[in-house]
């Protein structure tokens, strides 16, 4: 019997069809990924803090994530995952834990959700495709931030930054290295008090223009930042 023409396009088209789901489709749920990230916080992050942190560890996001495994179905996450991972007991999770892992990281790497939970018979026809960064955090109370501003001395010897750029979030040095430098940003309106700026002898930059890095304190009516980066970008307070 001959199969009419009309019904074996559309029998291609769907199969295609069903091949070109990618991650970015929404191919896993929210209370999925949730699930994985408390078993990859347990069984998996000592290996792989730094890497989801910082993108100095195996390749689990963004542009390394991209590298191993955009262009490939989602079975060869799957099995880079369930093979390798925990370092000492691989393939000790079981298969729906490990579809958790695939949905964390998958969301880790800027996918969205989607209605229906991942499962086993569906990775091969997924396609992984390049992420997107998840939006930096906001800023808010014990943030780490850089900000540039007017190093000027305050009451009962204290030091300020006046002039002082909204914060920005600060990338954390990777393990092992120095802290990438901040970008430059102009002066703005803010007053900000330095805790602990006498343990880098302000009194040599009164008036410059500087770059501090530190944690963001927010306190009823005004703003302190503690100290672990202290530059000089200027020799004035004049852009």
């Amino acid at each position: 019997m001959r199969i009419p023409v009309l019904v074996l396009v559309l029998s291609i088209a769907a199969s295609a069809q069903e091949t070109t789901r990618t991650v970015a489709d929404g191919v896993y749920t929210d209370a999925q990924a949730a699930r994985g990230a408390v078993v990859y916080d347990s069984a998996c992050s000592g290996c792989h803090r730094a890497d989801l942190g910082g993108n100095t560890g195996p390749a689990l996001r963004d542009q390394r994530f991209a590298r191993e495994f955009a262009g490939k179905d989602l079975k060869t996450l799957f099995a880079k995952t369930a093979t390798t991972m925990p370092r000492g007991a691989p393939g000790s999770l079981g298969d729906n834990v490990y579809l958790d892992i695939v949905a964390h990281l998958l969301k880790e790497n800027g996918f969205a959700a989607g209605p229906r939970e991942l499962t086993a018979d569906a990775l091969d026809g997924i396609r992984v495709v390049p992420g997107r960064p998840k939006p930096p955090p906001p800023i808010g109370d014990f943030s780490y931030v850089d900000v540039v501003g007017c190093l000027t001395s305050g009451p009962q010897h204290t030091w300020m930054l006046t002039q002082a750029s909204d914060p920005v979030a600060a990338v954390p040095a990777a393990p092992g290295g120095s802290a990438p430098a901040a970008a430059p940003a102009p002066l703005g309106t803010r007053t900000i008090q330095l805790v602990d700026a006498m343990a880098y002898a302000p009194d040599a930059h009164h008036g410059h223009t500087m770059h501090v890095r530190g944690l963001l304190i927010t306190l009823p009516g005004e703003q302190r930042m503690t100290i672990s980066t202290f530059e000089m970008v200027q020799p004035s307070c004049h852009e």
